[in-house]
């Protein structure tokens, strides 16, 4: 199980430097990502947020920077698009978010987990449908297809794997937290505990203010 970024690299971005991505592919978030690749998910993540405030924020700075930055920095509800990605290596089956699921969500999956019987990720033409039979949890890639692949694993695997993507999360924050020292020091408390937000983690160190 991997916490995943669905990307997409706008041409001509030169706010900061970013590695490059196939477009709506998927970047696992974790501790060995590269600096470049750390600016490629912190845009993807802003840039799911760059929307035109409304009445209820203040209005979008002039500047380039502040103005791509403003509704990460502003939003009450963040989104970030992608998921859990859950891949059996013994079959090559994978299970991928869907198209209503966003990371900010990962944490249903712990509310699944201790009453849920279903939780759906997506809809047609790809509908990921995770289903809880006693101790066991039926990962369906396409509930939409009769015969779609499904992974099969424990409850106990389940929230082991659960906590192994949370580790994940963390250490990809903590790397963020990192790089927006360097390539946003103007900006890096508000952009890291932004991050912290949109992955619903705790910030638990401020980074340094340049």
């Amino acid at each position: 199980m991997q916490p995943v970024l669905e990307m997409y690299v706008p041409d001509g971005f030169d706010l900061w430097p970013v590695a490059e991505a196939e477009s709506f592919g998927f970047l696992p978030l974790g501790g060995e990502l590269s600096p470049t690749e750390v600016g490629a998910a912190v845009m993807r993540i802003a840039s799911c947020n760059d929307v035109a405030p409304d009445g209820d924020r203040p209005p979008r700075p002039a500047d380039a920077l502040g103005s791509f930055l403003h509704g990460l920095l502003t939003f009450d509800h963040l989104f970030a698009a992608g998921g859990l990605r859950v891949t059996d290596h013994s079959t090559g089956v994978t299970f991928l978010p869907g198209c209503c699921d966003g990371l900010e969500d990962w944490r249903d999956w712990h509310q699944f987990l201790d009453g849920g019987s279903l939780l759906g990720f997506g809809h047609d033409p790809l509908s990921p449908v995770a289903e809880r039979f006693g101790d066991t949890v039926r990962l369906t890639v396409n509930a939409d297809q009769s015969d779609s692949p499904a992974i099969e694993l424990s409850i106990t695997k389940l929230r082991n794997l659960l906590a192994d993507a949370e580790r994940d999360l963390a250490d990809f924050l903590a790397l963020a937290a990192d790089w927006a020292s360097s390539h946003l020091p103007g900006h890096c408390v508000p952009v890291t505990a932004a991050l912290a937000r949109v992955l619903g983690l705790p910030t638990t160190a401020t980074p340094p203010q340049a």
